[in-house]
C-alpha cells in the first residue's frame, strides 16, 4: 500500500488539532474491491482499505458504481469510516488494517 498525498484541508475542515491525526489521498485499488487510505496516528503510518462491500452495505454505494462516485461515497462517510478505523486500531494495533462490513455492523 501506498500513502501518498498528504491532503492537510481535510484536517482543517474536519477541525482536528494539528499534528494528531492527518489523512492521506484515498484511492480505489486495482482490483476495485475496495478504497485505500491511511492515517497518520502519534507519528506512525496506518494503511487502511474500506472494502466495497462495506461501502455499498453501510454508506448506500450502488453496485458497479464508477471509481468517481466509489470515491464520492468515502468522502461523504469518511468521519464514520476515519472514526471506526480509530477504533479499530486503538483495539487492535497494527500497522494495516481492513474495514469490513462487520466493523461497522455494530456501531
Amino acid at each position: 500500500m501506498t500513502c501518498a498525498k498528504i491532503i492537510l484541508t481535510w484536517s482543517k475542515a474536519l477541525s482536528l488539532p494539528p499534528m494528531e491525526t492527518a489523512e492521506l489521498e484515498p484511492q480505489v485499488l486495482a482490483n476495485r474491491l475496495g478504497v485505500e487510505f491511511c492515517l497518520v496516528r502519534q507519528n506512525s503510518t496506518i494503511g487502511c482499505v474500506i472494502t466495497i462491500a462495506a461501502l455499498e452495505a453501510y454508506f448506500w454505494l450502488e453496485p458497479r458504481a464508477s471509481d468517481a462516485r466509489i470515491l464520492k461515497t468515502f468522502r461523504d462517510g469518511y468521519s464514520r469510516i476515519r472514526a471506526i478505523a480509530e477504533r479499530k486500531v486503538l483495539a487492535h494495533p497494527a500497522t494495516r488494517l481492513e474495514l469490513t462490513p462487520a466493523d461497522f455492523a455494530r456501531h
